[in-house]
């Protein structure tokens, strides 16, 4: 499994190309706002000689989600998201205005919902969603056992976590998302939706949301 991190936007968001030897490819979390970012990602994907099947979103929040429409435009991919943040989704622009950016396009219509125990395919890669809530209702890690890698967009980053003061956050319900991605192996290495990729057990040893 091969995986290329863009950071995008002005909150330095990570938008993840993830492909295997098949040469199909998953994206996650596009918040490409620019020409500049969006070309960095096709350009990537030609140069690899990637196929994307799969478009795939960790939550809702428009920073992770302002790239779709280019997404859809150009790889005709709908996102898939979890149901619970579906409408969070959905006021995007409303979402972004509250943050001071006003954003004058609409995202695509949402291509499928997910749940708890759910799974993602493209290649030979299957991917389980762990549903976490805390920094959004609708928050999910997308889990792959045999590469040891995991997606948590902004519940759990390289020590730190997410915010819980957005609406739809709670502080009680992260602290259970948080034990329960601390299940993972040590081994499992977590790629978070802004800063660099850490491990389970370096988390586990050294950041102070963790309590293992």
């Amino acid at each position: 499994m091969k995986i290329n991190t863009i950071p995008c936007n002005m909150l330095d968001e990570n938008c993840y190309i993830v492909s295997d030897e098949t040469k199909e490819c998953m994206i996650i979390d596009c918040g490409a706002a620019s020409v500049m970012e969006q070309k960095a990602i096709s350009d990537y994907i030609t140069k690899e000689g990637l196929k994307p099947v799969l478009y795939v979103l960790t939550h809702g929040h428009f920073d992770h989600t302002m790239g779709s429409n280019w997404i859809y435009d150009t790889y005709g991919l709908q996102p898939t998201i979890c149901e619970r943040d579906a409408e969070l989704y959905k006021d995007f622009r409303k979402e972004a205005a509250a943050f001071g950016f006003i954003i004058d396009y609409d995202l695509p219509v949402i291509g499928r919902c997910l749940n708890d125990g759910d799974t993602v395919t493209f290649g030979n890669s299957t991917f389980k969603v762990i549903h976490t809530p805390g920094h959004s209702k609708g928050s999910v890690v997308f889990y792959n056992k045999e590469n040891n890698v995991a997606f948590t967009g902004d519940t759990l980053f390289k020590g730190s976590i997410g915010r819980t003061d957005l609406p739809g956050g709670s502080m009680f319900q992260m602290i259970n998302s948080l034990r329960l991605l601390q299940q993972l192996p040590d081994e499992t290495v977590i790629y978070p939706g802004h800063g660099p990729e850490t491990t389970m057990k370096f988390e586990g040893a050294t950041n102070p949301y963790l309590d293992r």
